[in-house]
């Protein structure tokens, strides 16, 4: 089979790069052809173009490279109709994939999606466009299924979370090891106290919200003198963009693409919304959520996204698991009253355990998500 799957990002890569290791476990001939990065490459993709070359984050920055944009969407469905692929897989990305999904869909192409544009927090009206141009959704968020079957009257196929797996991967590869966390490692009894009560920082990967987020929790820190704080970097960040943010905190350290390294030893998290809270949670880290942003893209965003809660943990268990301090609420006073709380409290911390225990069931139910999604898209292609 000739498979052609698209990813327009660093996540979309890694879980891409995982499921064409699944499928290669049942079609050793399969062939790939995709729009990743090096992950996709080193697993056995022939690379078209790398995420890097797709990514424009932000609404100005979009409208720069608008043509650039349009020149890839050409590109890409040119390169479609000469390779001819049986099946496309999209993974993500939808501005793109939605796009090439419906171009692709009247070409007469079949269509697959891997990880569904989140949908039911804005933008719901896709779904109808959706419906007509994608033979298979593969979702990846447990709610997901029930939210097309009850709104849309959509059948779309669960399978797990892929993080998952790449949890498990690590933990299972490097997570005993006794490497450290970066340039921190040390041999005095004392140091080797220090690292088994940290408390991870993770602001975020952009400027714009770590400049607003990672100064509060720089504050906490002073609280709590018996802990040693560590900021995981963002990847692509230079160092001396951290530098005048950390100068005044002689005790807070921090660590350059090693973020896994880092929940693995935490005692506690501070971490921003987004995949972040997910992944300090299947490492089972006690957290507090924490948003601030700008006052006016808040309230814009407070009108235009319909959701009950701001991290994923919250809403794929339908309850507030792991507390949410968002604008206002994310001050000094109330990250060290959380903290102080997730570190101290038993009944609190026994309660996130069980917690967290079903949150990893859900997201891995039927094995890891890479293999159902290929073992979905062969019963697809081979009914």
């Amino acid at each position: 089979m000739r498979y052609y799957i698209i990813a327009g990002e660093a996540s979309g890569d890694l879980h891409g790069s995982n499921l064409i290791k699944a499928i290669h476990k049942t079609d050793a001939t399969a062939s790939f052809r995709c729009w990743g990065g090096d992950m996709m490459q080193a697993a056995g993709g022939d690379l078209v173009k790398h995420y890097r070359e797709l990514a424009f984050m932000g609404f100005a920055e979009v409208l720069m490279n608008l043509r650039t944009i349009f020149r890839n969407l050409a590109f890409c469905k040119s390169d479609i109709s000469e390779s001819k692929p049986d099946v496309l897989i999209l993974i993500d990305y939808p501005g793109f994939n939605l796009r090439i999904a419906e171009w692709a869909k009247k070409e007469g192409f079949k269509v697959i999606y891997y990880i569904s544009p989140q949908v039911w927090a804005w933008k719901e009206n896709r779904v109808k466009k959706m419906k007509t141009c994608i033979d298979l959704m593969l979702v990846i968020l447990p709610f997901e299924k029930d939210y097309y079957k009850n709104k849309w009257q959509w059948e779309v196929s669960y399978v797990g979370h892929p993080l998952v797996e790449v949890v498990d991967e690590f933990e299972s590869e490097v997570g005993s090891r006794e490497s450290g966390v970066g340039s921190q490692e040390s041999e005095s009894p004392e140091d080797r106290k220090k690292e088994s009560k940290i408390i991870a920082l993770l602001p975020g990967s952009r400027k714009q919200e770590i400049l607003k987020k990672l100064p509060v929790m720089l504050e906490v820190s002073k609280d709590f003198p018996e802990y040693q704080f560590m900021v995981a970097k963002a990847p692509g960040l230079d160092d001396s963009f951290y530098e005048p943010l950390l100068a005044p905190y002689p005790n807070v350290s921090s660590v350059n693409q090693k973020t896994y390294y880092l929940l693995s030893k935490a005692r506690a998290a501070l971490v921003t919304s987004g995949t972040a809270t997910l992944e300090t949670a299947l490492f089972g880290v006690p957290e507090v959520v924490c948003y601030k942003g700008n006052p006016i893209s808040y309230q814009i965003a407070k009108r235009i996204i319909s959701i009950k809660y701001i991290s994923l943990v919250n809403l794929i268990m339908d309850k507030l698991v792991v507390t949410e301090l968002i604008q206002d609420d994310m001050n000094v006073k109330n990250i060290r009253r959380e903290l102080s709380l997730l570190l101290t409290d038993s009944k609190k911390q026994e309660q996130l355990k069980k917690d967290y225990t079903q949150l990893r069931m859900l997201l891995s139910e039927g094995g890891h998500a890479s293999d159902n999604a290929a073992k979905k898209i062969r019963e697809y292609l081979h009914p």
